[in-house]
């Protein structure tokens, strides 16, 4: 079982981490993942993977975390708050929604993530759940879960960049994303993440979280930009993804294979 600092914890304390994006989803390269130095693996739901409402499935992914002391962020594919209580029954302490747009919409989901919220009853419902050890550790699950528990959110589109003051000040709002893809897309750019208005909006949402205090995730290429993101304020620090690892690293292996048989002709 764990033994490292929840994801939460680490956040909380003003820690930087690193993960993985992982779009081939299977326990045992949960495992393998924990087997490296690196915090967290994200896995992408929205895109590909089991069925969310799977639970059996979630909960093998989470029970290989565990054992492997590595934390799960998990990308769902809506912001339904049924979908968020059911994953996070599972035993998976922090999920990631995509394509948000408004205050009230993040606030929904955030509040169904928690038993008590804003001094008040949380919209997150009690069961025996593998949460909670299937009802063996009821007496101190509300308040521990709710400590370990995070809802981030991905900033990917204008609506969300004329609402963004309002989504960023949601209360127990845990970290956000900038998506550089669809941000770029929705810019009228696809896919041109360099492009001025594409760095005004990132630019614009990462002096957002700044000013909010909402610890920063996004990609980072190389060893000089992951210093520099975590200087201006990048808490999770996302160095690929398994299919670009194999792309590149299988690529390249074939490359030299042909080369040297070639080579010995």
């Amino acid at each position: 079982m764990r033994n490292s600092p929840t994801l939460a914890a680490r956040l909380n304390r003003g820690d930087t981490t690193v993960g993985v994006l992982s779009t081939i989803i299977h326990p045992n390269l949960i495992e393998v993942y924990g087997s490296l130095d690196i915090d967290f693996v994200w896995v992408d739901l929205e895109h590909g993977g089991p069925n969310p409402y799977d639970a059996e499935r979630v909960e093998n992914l989470a029970r290989a975390a565990d054992v492997s002391d590595i934390e799960l962020i998990l990308r769902l594919p809506t912001t339904e708050p049924a979908l968020i209580r059911k994953v996070l029954d599972t035993g998976v302490r922090n999920v990631l929604l995509p394509r948000v747009e408004t205050r009230a919409e993040v606030q929904r989901s955030v509040e169904a993530a928690h038993f008590t919220y804003n001094d008040d009853v949380g919209d997150r419902g009690l069961a025996g759940v593998r949460a909670n050890s299937w009802g063996k550790e009821m007496d101190n699950y509300i308040g521990r879960s709710d400590r370990e528990v995070q809802v981030g959110v991905m900033i990917e589109n204008k609506r969300a960049l004329s609402n963004l003051d309002g989504i960023l000040t949601v209360d127990d709002l845990a970290f956000a994303f900038i998506g550089p893809w669809d941000l770029s897309h929705s810019l009228g750019h696809p896919l041109e993440e360099s492009h001025d208005s594409v760095q005004d909006a990132i630019e614009e949402v990462e002096d957002a979280c700044a000013t909010a205090d909402v610890p920063t995730m996004g990609f980072v290429n190389g060893n000089e930009d992951a210093v520099e993101k975590a200087g201006s304020g990048y808490q999770l620090l996302v160095v690929g993804s398994d299919v670009d690892a194999l792309r590149s690293g299988i690529s390249k292996r074939a490359a030299d294979a042909v080369h040297g048989v070639k080579g010995s002709e």
